[in-house]
């Protein structure tokens, strides 16, 4: 009876891939059209002066100029005020 006992089987040792999500390209940073400012899920940061949203909610600039980050007050109609981020491109 030299033979080993089955081995049971490995579970959990699964991993998926990076989404390398995140901010690309900072506060003071040069961007040209296209460049990709904001890699998100969901809209956290919303889209201000030139910078478009994709459809996976990236955000990505529309013309040459320089990353500027702020914040905007919306008022819901339930009438509570949210603060949001806005990336511009000056």
């Amino acid at each position: 009876m030299a033979h080993r006992k089955a081995g049971g089987t490995a579970k959990n040792l699964n991993d998926s891939n990076p989404k390398y999500l995140g901010t690309k390209l900072y506060a003071g940073e040069k961007t040209n059209p296209g460049s990709i400012i904001v890699r998100q899920r969901g809209t956290k940061i919303i889209a201000g002066t030139n910078v478009k949203t994709g459809k996976d909610h990236t955000l990505y600039a529309t013309k040459e100029g320089v990353v500027v980050f702020s914040s905007k007050r919306k008022t819901g109609f339930n009438g509570q005020t949210k603060r949001f981020k806005v990336a511009n491109v000056t």
